[in-house]
């Protein structure tokens, strides 16, 4: 997390035009407030239903298995330092059945003990990605020993919407939510 406070704070309820109420449906469950980032996102509620809509791709339809997208969307977070993200989906990792030394593991790479080798090859995807906006003949070559063809454009899909996500994160200053605690490894606010 880069900011201790947002740039763009979260709408309240009270200040929700239709649109943004609108926008915001699908983002809602009963019960449960829509996230900070929803609502900070509502702002913009065309970006917000459009992400959304790719998002639902991202994380419902996608031909990785859950596990494998978690590990995607871990590395990214992490190496994007967006503290938001990581929170967020280590609690959906450990629900998922990821143990905490596997997302001890996401910190240190792909060289990290007890990966398998499609771990790996994920993890290392996501550090070409990150680092280069590409993915190398070696780590495609290790990517296409252990996925299809889809898998390993939904593996990009995946670390690029977590790009995006995260940089829209800390650039806004979206703050975690109620009764969620940063991890300090993330903590970049001055």
């Amino acid at each position: 997390m880069h900011l201790p406070h947002p740039r763009i704070p979260p709408l309240t309820d009270a200040q929700l035009t239709p649109a943004q109420s609108e926008a915001l449906r699908p983002a809602s469950y009963p019960g449960k407030p829509p996230l900070n980032i929803f609502r900070t996102l509502a702002h913009a509620p065309e970006a917000l239903t459009a992400f959304l809509a790719w998002g639902t791709y991202i994380l419902r339809n996608n031909s990785l298995d859950p596990r494998q997208r978690e590990i995607v969307i871990l590395r990214i977070g992490y190496l994007c330092r967006s503290g938001y993200e990581w929170t967020q989906h280590v609690r959906i990792s450990l629900r998922g059945g990821m143990s905490e030394a596997e997302i001890a593991n996401i910190k240190i790479g792909a060289d990290a003990p007890d990966w398998q080798p499609a771990d790996s090859a994920l993890i290392r995807a996501c550090d070409d990605l990150h680092a280069r906006q590409f993915v190398s003949d070696e780590t495609w070559a290790e990517l296409k020993a252990h996925f299809s063809d889809r898998q390993c454009m939904d593996a990009v899909f995946t670390a690029g919407q977590y790009t995006q996500v995260s940089m829209m994160l800390n650039t806004f200053g979206v703050q975690l939510d109620e009764g969620q605690t940063l991890d300090t490894d993330l903590d970049a606010r001055s």
